[in-house]
Formats: C-alpha cells, sequence, structure tokens
C-alpha cells in the first residue's frame, strides 16, 4: 500500500491538465499521481498517456459528476491517505509534507487542507476553501478569508495550524480508512457542498478537520461551474437544504429549517430583482427539488443521525447572514468565534 495517493478528477479538462499536472508531478516526490477520468470527450486521456506516462489513469463508466465520480475513483486507490485534488490547482514546492506530517501527528485528524490562494490574484485567497471553512447556525458556508464574496487579502494572518469544521474539496487531504467508513461523499450531491456534507459527518463521529497554512496551492476556481452560473446557483442550495436536513437534531430542525427557508426565499427575491432571474429561479427549483427527494433524504437522514456520537464541533452559533448583510461584518477576524459548539 501506498503512502499518499493524489487523484485529479477529470472532466474535459485537458487545457488544465497540460497547465497544471506538471507542478504536481514535480512537487509531489513519493506519492502515485492519478487522473480519475469522468467519461472526457476531449483529448485529455491521450495527453497524459503520452507526455506523463508515469501518471495513473482510471477511467469511469459514468459520469456522476465530482461526488459519485471520486467515490467510484477511490474505491479503486489503495493508499493510506488520499488528496482530492481540482485538475485546476497549481501546486507549490512541500506541499503535501507539512498536511500529512500534520495528521500522522494526530490519529484524531480525519481530513485537512492547505491554504488555497486565487491563481489569477495571488495575493488574495480563494473563494473555495480559502483558509478553512465553517457553517454557521442556519448552515450557510463560510471561510477564514472569505465571506460569501468578500475575499481578503493574504497578509500572512492565516498562516497557522487550526481545527476548521470542514476542508475544500478543491485540494482535499483525507484518510483512506476514514473515507470509506463514512461511505464517501452522497453521490445525489452530485457536485458542491458534498464535501461540506462529508466533513459533518466526520466531525459527529469524533474526528477533527484541519487546516495547515504551511502548505500552499492556487486555484484557478470556476473550471466546471462559474460561481455565477444558475446551475450552481442551483446545486448550492438544494444541496444546503439536504446538508442540514441531515444533519441537524431533530430539535434544531424544527428550529432552523423554518427560518433558513425564509431566508432562502429572500436570497430568490434579491437575485430576481439585483442580480439575474435565472438566479432566482434556481433557488426556487431547488426548494421544489430538495421536496420531491424528501423520502430518500429522510432514509440519509436516519443513518446519519444513527451514528453520530456527539454534536459536530467549531458550528458558528450565529448567523453570518445577519453578521454579513445587516452589521456590514466582512472579515473573519471580526466575527465572535468563540461562538462555536467547542
Amino acid at each position: 500500500m501506498e503512502k499518499t495517493a493524489i487523484v485529479i478528477l477529470n472532466y474535459n479538462g485537458e487545457k488544465y491538465l497540460r497547465q497544471f499536472l506538471p507542478s504536481v508531478i514535480t512537487h509531489s516526490t513519493n506519492c502515485r499521481v492519478i487522473v480519475a477520468d469522468n467519461c472526457s470527450t476531449d483529448n485529455s486521456i491521450e495527453y497524459v498517456n503520452q507526455h506523463h506516462p508515469t501518471v495513473e489513469i482510471i477511467k469511469l463508466s459514468i459520469n456522476g459528476g465530482y461526488s459519485l465520480g471520486y467515490n467510484e475513483a477511490l474505491r479503486q486507490v489503495d493508499a493510506q491517505y488520499y488528496v482530492l485534488l481540482n485538475s485546476d490547482v497549481e501546486v507549490t514546492g512541500n506541499w503535501v509534507a507539512p498536511v500529512i506530517d500534520m495528521m500522522e501527528s494526530d490519529p484524531a485528524i480525519a481530513a485537512a487542507q492547505p491554504k488555497i490562494l486565487s491563481f489569477h490574484q495571488k495575493n488574495e485567497f480563494e473563494y473555495a476553501g480559502a483558509a478553512g471553512g465553517f457553517i454557521d447556525t442556519l448552515g450557510y458556508p463560510f471561510c477564514r478569508g472569505r465571506i460569501f464574496n468578500t475575499l481578503e487579502k493574504d497578509s500572512g494572518q492565516y498562516n497557522d495550524i487550526k481545527q476548521i469544521f470542514w476542508a475544500t474539496g478543491a485540494c482535499l487531504f483525507i484518510r483512506a480508512d476514514i473515507f470509506h467508513k463514512m461511505e464517501g461523499f452522497d453521490p445525489d450531491f452530485f457536485a458542491h457542498m458534498e464535501e461540506i456534507d462529508l466533513c459533518w459527518r466526520i466531525n459527529s463521529a469524533g474526528y477533527k478537520v484541519m487546516y495547515n497554512g504551511n502548505s500552499t496551492v492556487y486555484h484557478v476556481g470556476g473550471g466546471t461551474l462559474h460561481k455565477s452560473n444558475p446551475r450552481k446557483t442551483y446545486l448550492n442550495f438544494r444541496n444546503g437544504l439536504s446538508l442540514i436536513y441531515k444533519n441537524y437534531s431533530t430539535l434544531e430542525l424544527y428550529v432552523k429549517m423554518p427560518l433558513r427557508i425564509m431566508l432562502d426565499a429572500i436570497a430568490s427575491v434579491k437575485f430576481m430583482f439585483f442580480d439575474t432571474f435565472a438566479d432566482g429561479a434556481a433557488v426556487i427549483k431547488a426548494h421544489f427539488d430538495f421536496l420531491r427527494d424528501l423520502k430518500r433524504n429522510y432514509k440519509k437522514r436516519r443513518a446519519a443521525q444513527q451514528k453520530k456520537i456527539r454534536q459536530a464541533e467549531t458550528i458558528y452559533r450565529g448567523s453570518i447572514v445577519l453578521e454579513y448583510f445587516i452589521k456590514g461584518k466582512r472579515k473573519f477576524k471580526a466575527l465572535n468565534m468563540c461562538r462555536t459548539n467547542q
């Protein structure tokens, strides 16, 4: 068994493989590098075979998105640690060792991420993950270095090691045995927020999720769906409802779900009148489809609740919507992060 396997899920990403795969190979000594292809129709596989013959290739039979794609690929990878890496990520020297060493030092650490900076603005945090993820009391995600669409400059303020709530799927380090014990990603999520759901289950099972600022990567972001794409809006809102429905306690669900639905309705109206009608419609469709799939989600909720051994830590007990839109708190340091379940 290899210690660390870097697995890049690829769909029509020849452009990014040409641009970023060489840096992964150069800076990832003593690691297996694997491209799991999600039924690409471009020349991705031909490019890898021709130019990087040491890179292993897993050909998936169907395109089930990020969630099912990684579930299927990782069943075929025998390693102690997986690194799930987006194809549009540029890695740097010594990016693997600090995170793996940290995980080796504490068997309770199940998952982790490095510092995620923007490829195009290298002194700025990137939207997907930044310096580690959290959620608020109503299940809205945010990050150290990124709250909603406000991104912080990197001035070394997060050059630390910190327990977080969720680690980004753009560059996710995870123990292989824990990934399989948690039964991987929820395939119904397809893409977006599936890593938050997995990390919530990891937290509830008594493990820790960490951030290590001694490792840095640069993420292009939006390689498959740009954050302004209505399809991404739909997935984020639908999956956000599934996320909290599965993982809230019964009391939390009764108290908080109505508030979440109300805030989502306000977001829909805001999208329609101040952004795009398509995004507002996407929020409405997300809610209808969540209700349509309620029976299937209920089975998942029962399974998640039965496996829970503790309330998840590092959930922010305030409302990030209130803090950001009403109180004008745009940076992570302005939040009172003592208000967590720790």
